[in-house]
This record gives C-alpha cells, structure tokens and sequence, in this order.
C-alpha cells in the first residue's frame, strides 16, 4: 500500500469519527474550511520551487546539537521533509514511510533531515514513536519554514478548534504564535539548488518517497 493509500485510508476513519479522534461532523467541516481557504490563498505559489537556490541554516537537533546545511551538503545531496508535529497523524505516517525509504536515500549518498516547529523534547518524542534513524531538526518560530515559503498563520476559527481539542500548538513548539509550515518534501543538490520540491496546503496529501529519486539519481550524476 502507498503512503497516500495509507493516508487516504486513515482519513476515511478520522473523518467517519471513529474512535480514539471521535471528530464530529462541525470539526471536519472546520478542518475543511481551513484547507480550503489556505489552497485558495495561493501560499503555496510563494514556497521555493525546483531550480531555486536553498537559503542556509543552523538548527538544533534532538540532543541540542547544532546541524548546518552547509555541512549537511558536504556529504552529499541532501533530503528534507517539513511537517507539523508530532501531534499530527498524518506526518508520523509519512516520517514512518520515510525511515522504510532510508536505505534507498543512503544507497545514492544522500542524507535525510526533518524539520518542524515543535521543542526538541517533541522532536525525541517523534523519534521514538516512529522508530526514526535520522535526524529531527527543530525550526523555533518557524524561521526556516518561513525562508522556504512555508510558513503560515492558522484563522482564528481554527485556533480555537484547536484549543477545544487541546492540541496546545503554543506548547508544542515553545512559541506564542499559532504558525505551522505547510508539508514540503525538498532534494537539494550539493550546490544548494533545489531539484525537486513539492508542497502542498492540504496535510492530508503527501508525495510517495520514492518519488525523490529521479532527483537524487539526477544530483549524483551532476557531482560526477
């Protein structure tokens, strides 16, 4: 089964307010207005695109440990997935179809980094829940996110479902604004440029990983 297949199928569940979600119909119709109205923003025309240069940085990892781009592309190209937080169900589903697709990442030189904006205690928390073998970087106030384009603001609507349903993104992340970066899958090329990007506004869709190694099969040929 595909990880979309994987995701469609949960969907089906969370959406039908079956236990342990117990949505109701209010909530997934509150959920639906917030993807909507993001879609139709056009936010996701102003993240970066394939061609584009990757703008650098330093984050902490789960241990506090400083991880830079640029030493992060000194061993090769480099592969990043932005998501939510752990809370989500739907990026643990996708970190977990990203730890399967490792090995074949590993196999073209390739590194794998997660970024999201949650502590470094969630991040641990992501990790051992999903039983990761790379690394999860922490984006405070979403800084990165912003510099990719993929930062945004929840509606006020939304914030307050999510406070009815104690999903404390304040907490979280260690940060008073209700922000989260959109999903985005990136291969960077040891240059800095991006090879392959895809964002997408609503949560639910996530690109297979093996989708990315057209691109990094492209980025090995390059440094040859």
């Amino acid at each position: 089964m595909s990880l979309q297949e994987k995701l469609d199928a949960f969907k089906t569940d969370f959406e039908a307010g079956k236990p342990p979600y117990n949505m109701t119909r209010a909530m997934i119709e509150t959920m639906h207005r917030a993807t909507a109205e993001l879609i139709a923003s056009g936010a996701v025309q102003r993240a970066l695109k394939a061609g584009d240069k990757m703008p650098a940085f330093t984050l902490s990892d789960t241990e506090g440990n400083k991880v830079s781009s640029a030493n992060l592309l000194a061993k090769g190209p480099l592969v990043i997935s932005f998501y939510r937080g752990v809370w989500c169900p739907y990026c643990n589903m996708e970190l977990r179809a990203l730890q399967e697709a490792l090995p074949q990442f590993e196999a073209l030189g390739a590194t794998l980094v997660a970024i999201s904006p949650q502590s470094a205690a969630n991040s641990r928390k992501s990790v051992r829940q999903n039983n990761l073998a790379f690394p999860i970087l922490s984006d405070a106030h979403n800084d990165v996110a912003t510099a990719f384009g993929l930062r945004f603001a929840l509606p006020d609507y939304l914030v307050d479902l999510y406070k009815s349903l104690k999903n404390d993104l304040p907490a979280f992340n260690g940060d008073p604004s209700w922000t989260l970066p959109m999903p985005a899958r990136y291969v960077i090329g040891q240059d800095g440029t991006i090879l392959y990007a895809e964002v997408n506004p609503d949560y639910t869709r996530r690109p297979e990983p093996e989708d990315m190694l057209p691109a990094l099969r492209c980025a090995n040929t390059k440094a040859a």
